[in-house]
Formats: structure tokens, C-alpha cells, sequence
């Protein structure tokens, strides 16, 4: 009987170290892939949303001065704090056009940013950076709690 226990206990050990090896998706602070240095102003109409955590995505089509088009990854906070924020998915309509403020990604070749703000062509605006995240502090989000929450 000691043997049993003890193969039982090597192997629930096992399972436990095989689960603790299964890849994660990495949660990442702004500093480890958006330049802080590379504010970035973006307009275009909503092509596709990812309401995923651990960020949301904003999809837009960018016109070029040239008549070409590029798609942006727009990254955004957590569901959750967007909810809170009044923002739902709901809000966010394939077709419909936003100007986006952020900050590029490090490798300014990919067409990606993380969004601080979204304005709407209607005027509605959202602070849809998550905080602590080492993002330049610039004090939208301050702005956006005093302004309280906003309905889309």
C-alpha cells in the first residue's frame, strides 16, 4: 500500500508540473511593445472588434494619402474596465469611423498602437487605456473619471 501512494502522489506530481507547462498568453505591460515616443492619431471605419481579454482590439481601415489602405490593430483595455467605462461592444458597429489617439508599437513597421482615447463622429469619447501599465501618463484617464462614465 505505501507503493501506491507513493507512485499516486509521483503522479499527480507529474500532472501538475504538465499543467504549468501549457502556454499562456502573456499579459504585457505598454513599455514592452508601444513607444511612448510615437503618439499616433488614427482615422478610419471599424472593420473587426476582439472583445477578448486579456486587451481588447479595434480593428480600423486607415485611407493613405496615396488611395492605398491599411488595417490597424488598435489595443484597448481589459472588456471589463471598457464596461465600466460605459463602452460595450455593442457601441463598436463594423463600417462605423473613429479617430483613434495612442501610441505606436515599437516596430513601427506593423500597423498596430495602443489606443488611449476613441472619439466618435458624433462627439462621444473614451478613454479605453487600461492604467498601471506603464503607458505615458498624460491624464486622460483622470479626465475621464471626472467627466464620469459615458454612454454609448
Amino acid at each position: 500500500m505505501g507503493k501506491r501512494l507513493i507512485y499516486g502522489a509521483v503522479a499527480l506530481g507529474a500532472l501538475a508540473v504538465l499543467g504549468y507547462s501549457v502556454p499562456l498568453v502573456a499579459h504585457h505591460a505598454f513599455g514592452a511593445e508601444f513607444d511612448a515616443n510615437a503618439p499616433i492619431r488614427l482615422e478610419g471605419r471599424i472593420v473587426r472588434v476582439e472583445w477578448v481579454n486579456p486587451h481588447s482590439w479595434i480593428h480600423i481601415e486607415v485611407d493613405n494619402p496615396d488611395g492605398s489602405a491599411d488595417v490597424w490593430m488598435v489595443e484597448g483595455g481589459t472588456p471589463n474596465v471598457l464596461l465600466r467605462r460605459g463602452l460595450r461592444r455593442e457601441c463598436l458597429q463594423i463600417g462605423e469611423v473613429l479617430v483613434v489617439d495612442g501610441y505606436q508599437a515599437k516596430n513601427h513597421s506593423l500597423m498596430r498602437a495602443n489606443g488611449r482615447d476613441v472619439t466618435f463622429t458624433d462627439g462621444r469619447k473614451f478613454f479605453m487605456g487600461s492604467s498601471g501599465t506603464g503607458a505615458p501618463v498624460d491624464g486622460a484617464e483622470r479626465r475621464s473619471l471626472e467627466q464620469g462614465r459615458v454612454r454609448c
